[in-house]
């Protein structure tokens, strides 16, 4: 994949997101209001997304390739280990295995090529779409959230949100480009999942300077 302005925004807001995680729990020396079945599927979908890490001849690709891996095998190490305590497990309900039977079921059908290794990429993509799906019905559980949280789920969001104009980019900048419609669908659907916490965002946090509360 080649590089514009709107990839590496997105891969450095990506990036960023973990940091703010990483940051707020080794602060705070607690993993409160993040869920770790969300952390756990962000981890999956790293693994089966880059074990083409080794092939890779990108410089660019493999440091962040390495660093998402690195990083977020961390957080769920954190969240298993020293902030184990910390987390509630009660209010982390929603159930995952529904969201990893669908992503997998998609692979199997809509795959670009009947390979191990294209249908464990489009497993990844799909699964992507849905992973944050246990931390915002966790928010939803309980209502309101820590602000470095709410900052930690924008990047995120921001991340998936700007490879929309990528993708437009590259179809009318690169010749013969062929539109990844997985990609496409599954990011769509992804940034879909985020609109409403976009706009509670803007509204209190960003505009009025409050902290993040769903509306009752």
């Amino acid at each position: 994949m080649s590089l514009n302005i709107f990839r590496v925004l997105g891969d450095f807001s990506h990036l960023a997101s973990i940091l703010i995680l990483l940051h707020k729990m080794t602060q705070l020396k607690s993993c409160s209001g993040i869920s770790f079945k969300s952390q756990a599927l962000y981890l999956l979908v790293y693994v089966t997304r880059y074990l083409d890490l080794f092939s890779t001849h990108s410089l660019y690709n493999i440091v962040f390739k390495i660093l998402f891996i690195a990083s977020q095998g961390y957080i769920i190490y954190l969240m298993a280990t020293s902030y184990k305590p910390t987390n509630d497990p009660n209010l982390d309900t929603l159930r995952v295995q529904y969201l990893l039977g669908g992503a997998a079921v998609l692979a199997v059908l809509f795959p670009y090529q009947y390979s191990l290794w294209e249908m464990l990429w489009a497993f990844s993509i799909w699964l992507e779409s849905v992973a944050i799906l246990p931390q915002l019905f966790m928010l939803q559980r309980t209502g309101e959230a820590e602000t470095i949280t709410v900052h930690y789920l924008f990047a995120l969001g921001l991340y998936r949100a700007l490879y929309i104009p990528n993708w437009l980019w590259r179809y009318f900048a690169e010749p013969n480009h062929k539109v990844d419609v997985i990609a496409v669908v599954a990011g769509l659907v992804q940034t879909v999942l985020y609109s409403d916490f976009f706009w509670i965002y803007y509204k209190l946090v960003l505009k009025e300077g409050k902290k993040f509360k769903l509306p009752v």
